[in-house]
């Protein structure tokens, strides 16, 4: 009987719903603590760190998977943890694995690409993509088990999680602080986002420079927007070994023209230094608002805006006149009124002169 057979055999199928309802029906004591044994196994194997393992991408979501073979030679260079298990210690790795594939504990998964990638010479020994694989059961052969359960937290993930809302809290309250604390914050920022994009260029820069001069595919420094990218690879700065084919020396000369035309292409048509000039003050302009911004400042500015004309005083008068302010108001318009006929007489006036002296000076021209 060959192996495949074998497997199929072995492959987890539901109940029946009266078999489960009798499982239900009568528990078992030996059952709940075979169950917290495999539990309390499963959680020391995955805290030990000598078990090679990565993340990646699940159904939207980030597991952490190792290798079926990693883990069979990993339980034999420690076989104490197996005492946990008790009276299963003397159990196959197979058998052990199976079980906890039966508890739920691990879940196989495959690879979602199984086609090697143009210029890849073999698939990637740790794929970023996975998929749950339709026969749960244990398998050397490029198999991978993901974890199914949380992981126990530690007392920094506590500390991390407990400060999170501070850290929102405090964003929000970013408008208020003092001047110096901006600053801080500004320069902070400013630097960290100016770090990561400087190792993205340089990273971009010695990859193409390596492969249109040598043919060799090397990244340095890791990708940190890969969202499966775990703490530990991003600390990482030697690459990995190229994997994949060497590339053709068109290919090569081609991504070579295209990066000098398109230096060329930004390089026409990057601002002068006057241009240069006035954005760099427009934006310091702006930061130096928003830095200088303060609520004394804003309650300043609208108590400005605010009339200072005392509304009683309007109302009623202290020079002892009597008026009231519909009355002045009155006065007023019969003022403005008044004024501009006067004006309008004037005009008239002004108007009837120069008419007499032209139609002399006419006169005298006819004579």
């Amino acid at each position: 009987m060959t192996k495949s057979a074998t497997e199929k055999k072995r492959v987890r199928r539901a109940p029946q719903n009266g078999a489960r309802d009798a499982t239900e029906t009568i528990p078992s004591k030996k059952a709940a603590k075979t169950k917290d044994v495999y539990q309390l196994f499963a959680e020391k194997v995955r805290d030990n760190k000598q078990l090679e393992s990565r993340w990646a991408i699940m159904q939207e979501t980030r597991v952490e998977y190792f290798r079926g073979k990693d883990f069979t030679v990993f339980l034999k260079n420690h076989p104490e943890l197996k005492e946990v298990l008790g009276s299963d210690k003397d159990l196959e790795v197979e058998d052990i694995v199976n079980t906890l594939l039966m508890k739920n504990l691990l879940v196989r998964c495959d690879r979602v690409v199984k086609t090697v990638r143009p210029g890849k010479k073999k698939l990637s020994s740790w794929p970023a993509h996975l998929e749950i694989y339709r026969e749960q059961v244990f398998s050397e052969n490029d198999a991978f088990f993901a974890w199914t359960f949380m992981k126990r937290q530690t007392l920094w993930q506590a500390i991390l999680a407990f400060s999170w809302p501070l850290v929102a809290l405090a964003m929000c309250l970013f408008p208020v602080y003092p001047y110096q604390c901006k600053i801080v914050v500004l320069y902070t920022c400013a630097g960290a986002l100016l770090f990561i994009v400087s190792v993205l260029v340089v990273r971009g820069a010695i990859f193409g420079a390596l492969y249109v001069i040598l043919g060799k595919r090397i990244w340095f420094f890791p990708n940190i927007n890969a969202e499966e990218t775990t703490f530990r690879e991003l600390i990482r700065f030697w690459p990995k070994k190229d994997e994949g084919e060497r590339p053709k020396w068109t290919s090569r000369l081609t991504y070579a023209v295209a990066a000098v035309l398109i230096i060329l292409l930004l390089r026409h048509h990057a601002p002068d230094e006057a241009a240069r000039a006035r954005y760099q003050k427009q934006v310091s302009n702006i930061i130096d608002d928003f830095l200088e911004w303060s609520p004394k400042l804003a309650l300043s500015g609208m108590m400005d805006k605010q009339p200072t004309v005392n509304a009683t005083e309007a109302n009623h008068p202290t020079d002892g006149s009597g008026t009231t302010t519909a009355e002045g108001v009155a006065e007023d318009l019969n003022m403005d009124a008044s004024g501009a006929a006067g004006d309008e007489h004037i005009a008239d006036d002004l108007n009837g002169e120069i008419g007499a002296e032209r139609f002399e000076d006419e006169k005298n021209v006819d004579n």
